[in-house]
């Protein structure tokens, strides 16, 4: 994978984890805000770097 797409999506996982631990949106209006419109498309994105999905990240 490019450098630059590694950047991106490690970006886009900062800032969802922010968002999860810092607001009380609900996962899809994060999910929303980084620019997914579907909410499965978000968790498996969010799961496949973390290792968590966003509601266990969350807890």
């Amino acid at each position: 994978m490019p450098a630059t797409t590694l950047l991106i999506i490690k970006q886009v996982i900062h800032e969802a984890k922010i968002l999860l631990k810092q607001t009380d949106w609900t996962i899809a209006n994060i999910a929303y805000s980084l620019g997914f419109d579907d909410l499965g498309n978000f968790s498996n994105y969010f799961k496949s770097k973390p290792g968590f999905t966003p509601l266990e990240f969350r807890a």
